[in-house]
């Protein structure tokens, strides 16, 4: 929990409602904030920090001790406020999913990352997934190419845990994942993986990754083709159930 926010609002006689008003979010926005890794939009902290009178950084210390990337922030902090995420993989799996140790393969195996930064990145890639365990988490869609199943990173024994803990996350009610079978030809996941966040004001951004670093889009034209393709590729893949039937078959071909 966030005592430092909770102490705030209780020296200034503020509640989760009237803070939620003056900074002009809903009150389950403030009510998220109150857990300590979860750290506001930018705009909102400073409005926020405002109104309880206290400096940004006595109430979000983390903000000046973060261990991702300069260019990924802006990302991390849609993803941090989505209600909803959409996500189209078609080389890894979806670091939201990463178990630790396919993560760890993945960062090592990725020559732009220096060795003494892979466990830099590992840990801020592990801290992101709190947003899928949280009291009020966002629904998180993946759909994934299975020729990344069936690559073998970091070994067998990483590959059976990873699938495993697949299979387990979707149980959870608000994780869907979809395998779009290797027997579909051409399709509009060819052209590279995408993500599509939608906010808690109903706004949408998407994610483009490249080997050197990521890029938010939020223009009208650019939100359109996203959605496009994401209709594509959800299209072409196999449904939520099946998909954890070919998983359960993949998990023995790992042992």
């Amino acid at each position: 929990m966030n005592d430092a926010l909770r102490a705030a609002l209780a020296e200034t006689g503020h509640s989760i409602e009237s803070l939620a008003g003056l900074v002009g979010v809903d009150r389950k926005t403030v009510a998220r904030w109150l857990n300590h890794d979860h750290i506001p939009h930018p705009r909102h902290r400073e409005a926020a920090a405002s109104a309880l009178r206290r400096p940004i950084g006595d109430i979000w210390p983390d903000t000046s001790r973060r261990r991702e990337p300069i260019w990924f922030r802006p990302w991390q902090e849609i993803e941090r406020e989505a209600i909803s995420l959409r996500s189209y993989q078609s080389t890894v799996l979806p670091g939201l999913l990463q178990t630790e140790a396919y993560a760890r393969a993945v960062l090592a195996g990725a020559d732009v990352i220096a060795r003494s930064d892979v466990e830099r990145h590992l840990a801020s890639r592990l801290a992101r997934q709190s947003i899928l365990t949280r009291e009020d988490p966002p629904h998180f869609t993946a759909v994934v190419d299975e020729a990344v199943l069936r690559r073998p990173v970091g070994g067998r024994a990483t590959m059976h845990e990873q699938v495993r803990a697949l299979i387990s996350a979707c149980g959870a009610p608000h994780v869907r994942v979809h395998i779009v079978p290797s027997t579909v030809g051409a399709y509009a996941g060819l052209n590279g993986p995408f993500v599509i966040a939608v906010g808690s004001e109903h706004r949408i951004a998407g994610y483009l990754d490249n080997q050197l670093q990521g890029q938010v889009v939020t223009g009208a034209e650019d939100i359109a083709a996203m959605l496009a393709a994401w209709e594509n590729v959800r299209g072409e893949a196999l449904s939520h159930w099946q998909s954890v039937d070919l998983l359960t078959e993949m998990a023995k071909t790992w042992n």
